[in-house]
């Protein structure tokens, strides 16, 4: 694969793999009666598929990017899908306390990058 298709694919595939992650993690605070074994269960199996997109996209994006910048990545992508799944799943309001939290994360993942 031309190194020029990697962040492209790298990221795609950590897209795929924080929307399963969400729903794996948090999916369940909508069935608050389901009995917690079952709901670990369900998780369970839902983060199997996170983790058939997490490792192959580290695979691929290791080498163009270095582990701190891959990490950076997937917290970067898991929040703001986090943040959708919240609003759109869950019903949540956005607080603007949030929003400055994930400004300064970004500010972070600014650092990561820059050389």
């Amino acid at each position: 694969m031309p190194t020029t298709g990697v962040p492209f694919l790298t990221i795609g595939l950590l897209l795929l793999s924080n929307i399963f992650m969400t729903f794996a993690w948090y999916g369940h605070l909508k069935f608050k009666t389901e009995a917690l074994y079952a709901v670990v269960l369900v998780s369970w199996g839902i983060a199997f598929f996170e983790y058939c997109f997490q490792v192959p996209a580290n695979r691929i994006g290791y080498g163009y990017f270095n582990a701190a910048q891959l990490k950076t990545i997937q917290e970067v992508i898991t929040l703001s899908v986090f943040v959708l799944f919240s609003v759109f799943y869950l019903g949540e309001p956005v607080h603007w306390k949030q929003i400055v939290g994930f400004a300064f994360i970004a500010l972070g993942a600014f650092f990561i990058f820059t050389k």
